[in-house]
This record gives structure tokens, C-alpha cells and sequence, in this order.
């Protein structure tokens, strides 16, 4: 393969390349180019709306699920993409909250994301507020059928959980990750009894930068498009800076590289799991 890696989590995989409404007006002749694995891909799509995507005059396959672009490098998926139920359900709104490039692995990314600890510190007055600080015990697990990690009890109080709260109060969560590079996080909605989800997709432009999609699948009857996007993108801007300066770009995986404390369960599993799949690109390799 003429990728920079030869990471098979990477190439017999789908890896999200992009928006599927950025193919609006695109043909053969006129497509549009994104960045993946070191290599710069043509999508587009053909005459009866299906996509196309090639790299160099190599056809590669892809599909559009979720409102997104999805390419499988090696052409030899080992698995399907993941199942994604809250996607198009009744009664929720399916908002993309936008795409922001992230000069760091995408593991490192989806490790902030699972993780409750920094809330009062990074997103202080949004997801968190000193003195509430603690994260309370939660069970994580590898589901034996898809291999995908969950953790499940989460639970934190919070000052404003989304753009649709103005008061502050304990929110339950679940993390879900699917992919490397993708997860889900499931978390009280302004609907009582309803959980709304915030789907996270990175797409590796190479070890050390990455862009990642958020999608918001939500019961929220008050707040516009814009003031969902807007919740989102506030809070990613927060992380982005803490991640982009790291003292390691990349994710080291061996046992003592970094210290994990209790709340640390989930990225605790992950890394463990990244390990157990070999998993070689986006990792700092041990000294």
C-alpha cells in the first residue's frame, strides 16, 4: 500500500474523510481532495450519487454512512462499520456541529474525550466547577460481541451540560468507543429519560494531526442549529490547546510512560486495548 503506515487498524478499516455534503457539485473531472494516512485522496461523486474516491489511479472503497465519507485504505475491510441506531431515530435532530484540525495523535483525542477528570479544570463554567471535582466509581467493559469498549455509571455534576441547559446539575453518562479513532458519548438530555449522543469521528491526516467530526444526535426542542454547534465547538476549543501541547505528540503506550489515578478507568481499558490490537500508528514507540 502507498500509505505511511502499515498499521492494519488503519488501512482494514473505515476511516471518516469527510462531510458526505461536501461532495455537492463534484464529478471526475472536478473532485474534491482530502488528506488521509500521509496521502492526499480524490472524492467525489458519479452520475447516479454514489461516492468515489481514488488516490492516485488506485480506486479505493468507500461509502457514506451517518452524514459522512467512509474509506477502507486496504480495500479488504475486516469488519463492517459500526452500528450507529440513534442515527435518523425519530424524534432527534441530527446536527453537524463542524470539523477542527488537531496537530496531535488522534488516540490522544479520543482519550480526552473519554475523560470526566478535566471537567472542572478546562471547561470550568460549562462541564465542570471547582469544588466538584471527583469522579465517581463507574464500570467499563469490553463488549465480548463487537469488541467495542463502554463505559457505563458515569456520572458528574455539571453547570451548563448543553446549550440547552442554564442550570447546573448531575449528569449521567456513556462513553462508547467503536473504532481508534471513533467514539460515542451518551448523556442526559433536556428530554427527561432520554439520552442525547455526541459522535466523535477523527480523521488520521497523518500520526501527529488529525480532523475530527462531531455529530450531535439530540431532543432539543429550544436551541438552534447554531447554538448547538456553537455549545460544541466551545468546548472543543478548550481541549484543543491542552492536547496540541502535550509533552508527547503521539500516544505512549507502555505501562509507566504516564501515571493514571482512579478516575482513570476508561483510558485506562483503552490503551490496554490499543496494546492488545498491535496498535502502531498515532503511538510513541518505548524507549
Amino acid at each position: 500500500m502507498p500509505f505511511t503506515t502499515d498499521d492494519p487498524n488503519m488501512l482494514d478499516d473505515w476511516l471518516v474523510v469527510g462531510p458526505s455534503t461536501t461532495l455537492a457539485g463534484t464529478s471526475d473531472v472536478h473532485p474534491r481532495t482530502t488528506r488521509l494516512l500521509g496521502e492526499t485522496l480524490h472524492v467525489w461523486s458519479n452520475g447516479s450519487g454514489a461516492p468515489q474516491c481514488r488516490l492516485g489511479t488506485q480506486t479505493l472503497a468507500v461509502q457514506s454512512r451517518y452524514g459522512y465519507l467512509w474509506v477502507c485504505p486496504s480495500g479488504k475491510p475486516t469488519r463492517p462499520l459500526f452500528d450507529f441506531p440513534e442515527y435518523g431515530e425519530q424524534g432527534r435532530r441530527m446536527v453537524d456541529c463542524g470539523s477542527i484540525g488537531v496537530a496531535v495523535s488522534g488516540l490522544r483525542v479520543i482519550e480526552n474525550f473519554l475523560d470526566m477528570a478535566h471537567f472542572p479544570f478546562v471547561h470550568a463554567g460549562f462541564l465542570g466547577k471547582v469544588p466538584h471535582t471527583e469522579v465517581a466509581k463507574y464500570q467499563v467493559q469490553v463488549d465480548p460481541a463487537t469488541q467495542e469498549i463502554w463505559a457505563t455509571d458515569c456520572r458528574f455534576w455539571q453547570p451548563r451540560a448543553s446549550a440547552a441547559h442554564d442550570s447546573g446539575a448531575e449528569v449521567t453518562y456513556k462513553y462508547r468507543v467503536m473504532q481508534p479513532l471513533t467514539a460515542m458519548l451518551y448523556k442526559s438530555s433536556h428530554r427527561a429519560g432520554e439520552l442525547d449522543a455526541i459522535a466523535l469521528f477523527l480523521q488520521p491526516l497523518d500520526d501527529e494531526r488529525v480532523i475530527a467530526h462531531t455529530l450531535l444526535a439530540c431532543y432539543d426542542d429550544t436551541s438552534t442549529d447554531a447554538e448547538l454547534i456553537a455549545f460544541q465547538q466551545t468546548i472543543f476549543g478548550q481541549d484543543k490547546p491542552i492536547l496540541e501541547n502535550h509533552a508527547f505528540k503521539r500516544m505512549p503506550l507502555e505501562g509507566r510512560a504516564e501515571t493514571p489515578t482512579r478516575g482513570d478507568t476508561t483510558s485506562v481499558t483503552y490503551r490496554r486495548w490499543l496494546r492488545e490490537r498491535g496498535m502502531r500508528f498515532g503511538v510513541r514507540q518505548a524507549a
